[in-house]
């Protein structure tokens, strides 16, 4: 990677004009430069104020030129190193996409354990009875039955609370409730407080709909309470998306203080929170915030990680004033639950099968956690005995870009921090999903992964 852009960002002296630039045409001319391979994967831009003052534009231009690059897959951005072009192009969801044949898929995270099909089709036996099938197969509403609701109740309860059924909504999947509740509190145009590093769908889900995502700070126990109250005194916030439990990417969890702290930030500042918990059953000791929020936020959860991806349905813990609004969004929406899912989860919840699973689970999670301790021992790795996933910040030179594409060149597909970071600056790091390979091909993975971070970009290109 040894080429450096400082010197060579050359657009064409026919774009420089002040402010009165477009800063579209001068990304168009910076794109020329790296299709023609005159900026190369890896060359580092200048500081975007060097930038202007060699073009003759504005400091603000420069930037708009350089998100506009970004947007555009072109380049990446990383905390205390710069901007630089890409050494690959991005993928359009990496986090979301099917793994190709062959490869050691550490991007996807879907635990299962051994005997979870049968356990499950244990479980099924009953409404595979003609008139039970033909029940579970008619329509159903975002509300199911109070039977369904209060079974939902059971299966969403850690930590000493329990949901009031009456306030429990079914979606289709957990991104549809997540969906739906984000429609439902955050107008188009409306601003979005999140995480620094959030869920990558979230993200997707705002672009979607002319949302602004706001960029919340975070330390090493996740959300700063703080950090809310600063951006809503900035400029109101009409909603908070948070992440209190086993944190996607970083694993962490919020210490009960500060889950009170932030019930109370949101009751004083009359901010709604939608708490994402997909991942929270594996601390199922722990109660959600909204526990400590009930009137402030929606909890959204789904099946998929709980019990097994092929069969989704995803739970929406509405207060009552926001209840309308989410059950709308669903139905206009078209995100309503099939009736089958609804039935197959209160079978499996009733005959203890979730309980089950949950046990395994997080059992399985501590051996690919252990697995992983090994492997990257002395790297600077974050995450906990009950996640499924690693956040690793790489060994310089490594940026994350690079690192992914050469984990790819291996067959290894990881995650690369852009993904989950709000923002133009993303840290030189990556995500690594421990769920889904065998663990022999995980353990190898871990290997060659550790290898290659040990040695340099330069040195895995000629590998």
């Amino acid at each position: 990677m040894g080429h450096r852009a400082d010197d060579r960002a050359g657009v064409r002296d026919g774009v420089r004009d002040g402010d009165r630039t477009d800063y579209r045409s001068v990304a168009d001319a910076v794109a020329e430069e790296i299709g023609a391979g005159l900026l190369r994967p890896g060359d580092r831009l200048p500081p975007q104020r060097e930038f202007a003052r060699r073009h003759g534009i504005a400091d603000s231009t420069a930037a708009r030129v350089y998100r506009e690059l970004a947007r555009r897959g072109l380049t990446v951005g990383e905390v205390g190193r710069g901007t630089f072009v890409r050494a690959t192009a991005p993928a359009a969801a990496p986090a979301l996409t099917e793994p190709a044949a062959g490869r050691v898929d550490l991007e996807l995270n879907y635990p299962e354990v051994p005997g979870q099909s049968a356990l499950l089709a244990e479980g099924l036996g009953g409404l595979l009875r003609p008139d039970a099938l033909g029940q579970a197969l008619r329509p159903a509403g975002a509300s199911g039955t109070p039977a369904l609701r209060e079974s939902a109740a059971d299966l969403l309860a850690r930590g000493g609370w329990r949901p009031d059924p009456a306030r429990i909504l079914f979606a289709g999947n957990g991104r549809q409730a997540l969906s739906a509740a984000v429609t439902a509190l955050v107008p188009a145009g409306g601003r979005l407080g999140v995480e620094e590093l959030t869920y990558p769908v979230v993200k997707a889900v705002a672009a979607r709909l002319g949302i602004t995502l706001v960029p919340l700070a975070m330390d090493e126990a996740g959300l700063v309470p703080e950090a809310v109250a600063d951006a809503h005194a900035a400029a109101p916030l009409h909603a908070l998306y948070v992440q209190p439990r086993l944190h996607n990417p970083l694993s962490c969890t919020m210490p009960a203080p500060r889950v009170e702290r932030l019930a109370e930030l949101l009751g004083r500042l009359g901010v709604p929170a939608i708490e994402d918990a997909v991942w929270a059953f594996l601390r199922d000791d722990l109660p959600p915030l909204a526990a400590y929020a009930p009137d402030r936020t929606v909890l959204v959860d789904s099946l998929s990680k709980r019990v097994a991806p092929g069969l989704t349905l995803g739970y929406a813990v509405a207060p009552d004033d926001l209840a309308g609004g989410i059950a709308t969004a669903l139905r206009s929406g078209g995100w309503a639950p099939m009736g089958f899912a609804l039935e197959a989860a209160d079978r499996w919840q009733r005959a203890g099968t979730v309980r089950a699973l949950v046990a395994a689970k997080r059992r399985e999670a501590a051996v690919r956690q252990e697995l992983a301790g090994r492997h990257l021992a002395g790297l600077a790795v974050r995450s906990e005995p009950y996640s499924y996933h690693c956040w690793w910040q790489l060994p310089r030179p490594w940026r994350a870009d690079t690192f992914v594409a050469a984990a790819a060149r291996h067959g290894i597909g990881v995650v690369p921090a852009t993904a989950f970071t709000v923002g133009p600056q993303a840290p030189p790091a990556v995500r690594l999903a421990l769920a889904s390979p065998p663990a022999e091909a995980l353990s190898q993975a871990l290997a060659t992964l550790t290898a290659l971070a040990r040695s340099t970009p330069e040195e895995a290109t000629e590998s």
